[in-house]
C-alpha cells in the first residue's frame, strides 16, 4: 500500500464518524397523518323527500392531487407539507364529508355513492377547487365547484352548477391550527352544498 493509499484508508473511518455525528444531529419529525371530514353538524328535516342521490367522487383540483396541508405564503407561492398530511386524499375526504353531510340532512330517502346499483333521482358531483390556510391573512378557504343533475334515460339533465366557497379563521401557525381552521372552512362549503341539493328534493 502506497503512503496515499494508507493515508485515505485511515482517514476513511474519521468522515464516516463525522457525518454519523451530523445526521444523529437532526431532530427526527414523525409524519402525521390529519383527518379532514368535519362530522355533520345539521338536524334532520322533519319531513325527508323520497329522493335518492347519489354522490360521484369529487375531482380534486389543481394543486389537491398531493395529501400534504397547503398553505399559502405571504409572497402568494405555495408550501405543500411534508411532515403533516391530510389522512386520505382530500378529494376523497370531501365527497365522504359530503354524503354524511347529505345523510344527516334527513332531505333524502337514501343517499348513496358510486359503488351502489341504486337508482338514483339526482346525481351530484363536481371539484373540490381549493382547500389551503393563508396565515398571512389569518385565515383558511375552502372551495367547491358543485354540479347537481337528473337522469334521464341514459344521461344527465343539468340543475345547476354553483362555486361554493368559505373561509374560517386561522388563530394560529402550528398545525392544530391550520387543520382546525381548513375543516371549518369546509363545513362551511358543506352547508351550502346540503342547501343546494336541498333545494331539489
Amino acid at each position: 500500500m502506497t503512503p496515499i493509499s494508507r493515508r485515505l484508508a485511515l482517514a476513511a473511518p474519521l468522515a464516516l464518524a463525522g457525518c454519523g455525528t451530523v445526521l444523529s444531529e437532526q431532530p427526527y419529525r414523525p409524519r402525521i397523518d390529519w383527518p379532514l371530514a368535519p362530522p355533520p353538524d345539521l338536524r334532520a328535516a322533519s319531513r325527508p323527500s323520497r329522493s335518492v342521490v347519489k354522490v360521484h367522487g369529487l375531482d380534486a383540483g389543481p394543486v389537491l392531487t398531493d395529501r400534504g396541508l397547503i398553505t399559502l405564503e405571504a409572497n402568494g407561492s405555495i408550501h405543500r407539507g411534508y411532515y403533516n398530511r391530510w389522512a386520505t386524499a382530500p378529494a376523497d375526504a370531501a365527497t365522504a364529508a359530503l354524503i354524511a353531510w347529505l345523510q344527516a340532512s334527513g332531505d333524502f330517502a337514501a343517499v348513496v355513492g358510486d359503488g351502489s346499483s341504486v337508482t338514483a333521482d339526482l346525481t351530484v358531483g363536481g371539484t373540490l377547487d381549493t382547500l389551503l390556510a393563508a396565515p398571512a391573512r389569518g385565515e383558511a378557504r375552502a372551495a367547491l365547484t358543485l354540479v347537481i343533475a337528473k337522469p334521464v334515460g341514459i344521461g344527465d339533465r343539468p340543475l345547476a352548477q354553483r362555486r361554493l366557497a368559505a373561509s374560517a379563521p386561522l388563530v394560529g401557525i402550528t398545525p392544530e391550527d391550520l387543520v382546525a381552521a381548513q375543516r371549518g372552512a369546509l363545513a362551511s362549503v358543506l352547508r351550502q352544498a346540503v342547501t343546494l341539493v336541498g333545494r331539489f328534493r
